[in-house]
């Protein structure tokens, strides 16, 4: 069985999806895991255990900010939202997975 991907690496895309996320709109975790997973076609599953620790540590960084609100279905949910500092790290963490991309692709295109 081949290794499986850097958590390092992991993380940051996950936090790179959510960041991408929610510069559409404000969210609630299950509302983002679901678009996460519509937008990949099923590719992509979040599950739970994984989201809300780096909601979490976005929201530690300031790069999302998050308040109590009612749902459509009538229960409360916590909403998250992209801050001014999360716009201009989803700018510099968009630049940075391109140009991480764009290495890797190199070096799998040499002989």
């Amino acid at each position: 069985m081949p290794p499986s991907p850097s958590a390092d690496v992991l993380r940051g895309t996950l936090d790179l999806l959510i960041l991408k996320t929610l510069g559409l709109e404000p969210m609630h975790g299950w509302g983002l895991s679901q678009r996460i997973q519509h937008v990949s076609k099923g590719v992509l599953e979040v599950n739970q255990g994984s989201l809300y620790p780096a909601l979490q540590r976005l929201e530690q960084r300031g790069w999302i900010g998050s308040d109590w609100r009612t749902t459509t279905n009538n229960r409360r949910a916590k909403y998250y939202r992209l801050t001014a500092h999360g716009r201009r790290a989803l700018g510099e963490e968009t630049a940075n997975w391109r140009r991480y991309v764009s290495t890797v692709e190199l070096i799998l295109g040499t002989a």
